[in-house]
């Protein structure tokens, strides 16, 4: 792979490196990978998501659903809109919270999408922790605000408010949650860190991890000597986090991953982090520190096993395709584009099929959600009558 880096790309990853090597020397010469994930993403000022640069998009590093169509936050609308019309009854707050919004192109195509289906949001509130993504999302949102003349008010928060009455989503954002890598070794399960030699961050074995963090398909499970796979405490606490303060509504999140039984697979030999620069998919996590993003397929078991920890009621999880055309992509589809228009027609189409594709993303990528004190929001109606979450699934 052939990328040519400005040398102020090349000092800012060589800083960054700098730095993680000093706390590595620090710590007797052993980093945890999660700490190492979090520097990497999130160090103020030099990290991936909390330094200034161009991440998504064609110009960025990689696309999102968001990014390639606003049929996707059309479709999702479909699912949105009868738990908002629950909260208007009631004469609450009709309300979105959105975790890493990315561009704000997803709050937009929902802005665009209840516009057009006449329904009024009261709320579009964002958690953004990347300074310039904020500011995009801010210049984008204010301006499609303005061009549809809604009355919805739309903030950037810190933190998820608790008792958070309505709906919360958060698109491919767990995978960027830094989690911790371990090897299995002469029998036993090793922490797998970062060490720091000969200029270089490389991989090294830490001590044995102790069994109680273990999910049980990996203490029963057979597995080959030097077998890599990662633990997820962080994306659990945070979904922890998230399901206790929604008091009532919806969480929906869509992300690629697996169920533990497939995640922690005897044949995955090798995990599944992964770094991405410039749309290029890097299986060194330790190339160019700071300048890829970093990150790691989703372990949705033990994700609904924190929110159901927290009295989450139902939980859902299906594959994108299934839901987006349970949610009615194809016939929004239809209603935005004539089939008879090619000039028009035929981009819509080739979103479609990267949207909806078993090659693309349609498989890989799922659709997660639960519901917490939904039956008191809709008199008569489950979150099993939701368009594209139909199907329980309690993993």
């Amino acid at each position: 792979m052939d990328i040519t880096l400005t040398s102020l790309e090349t000092e800012h990853s060589e800083l960054l490196k700098a730095k993680i090597a000093s706390q590595i020397a620090s710590q007797g010469g052993w980093m945890s990978f999660s700490r190492y994930m979090e520097m990497v993403l999130y160090e103020p000022g030099m990290g991936y998501y909390s330094a200034g640069a161009h991440k998504l998009g064609s110009g960025g590093d990689f696309t999102t659903a968001p990014e390639l169509s606003p049929l996707f936050g059309a479709a999702i609308c479909t699912t949105l809109i009868p738990v908002l019309e629950g909260l208007k009854a009631q004469g609450l707050p009709t309300q979105i919270l959105e975790f890493g919004a990315g561009t704000g192109k997803l709050a937009t195509s929902i802005l665009d999408r209840l516009h057009d289906l006449g329904f009024n949001l009261d709320r579009y509130d964002i958690v953004e922790i990347s300074p310039d993504l904020a500011q995009r999302q801010q210049e984008r949102i204010n301006k499609t605000i303005a061009k549809l003349n809604v009355s919805t008010q739309c903030n950037w928060l810190n933190a998820l408010p608790k008792d958070f009455k309505g709906v919360i989503l958060a698109n491919e954002v767990i995978d960027a949650i830094p989690c911790d890598a371990i090897i299995y070794q002469n029998g036993f399960w090793y922490w797998y860190g970062v060490a720091f030699e000969n200029d270089k961050l490389i991989w090294k074995s830490g001590l044995p991890v102790g069994q109680d963090l273990l999910p049980e398909t990996l203490l029963s499970g057979n597995f080959s000597e030097g077998y890599i796979t990662e633990l997820h405490a962080p994306a659990q606490a945070w979904m922890s986090h998230v399901a206790k303060h929604l008091h009532s509504g919806l969480f929906l999140t869509f992300d690629y991953g697996f169920p533990e039984s497939e995640y922690y697979h005897s044949q995955r030999l090798e995990g599944t982090l992964m770094a991405h620069h410039r749309h290029h998919a890097i299986q060194d996590p330790f190339h160019l520190p700071g300048l890829c993003d970093l990150t790691t397929h989703v372990e949705w078991t033990q994700i609904a096993r924190s929110a159901l920890a927290e009295n989450a009621d139902d939980i859902f999880l299906t594959n994108q395709a299934a839901y987006l055309l349970d949610a009615g992509i194809g016939d929004i589809a239809l209603e935005i584009a004539d089939p008879n228009n090619p000039e028009i027609f035929l981009p819509i189409s080739n979103s479609l099929q990267k949207l909806l594709s078993e090659a693309e993303m349609g498989e890989l990528f799922k659709a997660f959600a639960f519901s917490k004190n939904l039956n008191q929001l809709l008199p008569g109606q489950t979150l099993e009558d939701l368009p594209g979450l139909r199907g329980r699934n309690r993993l």
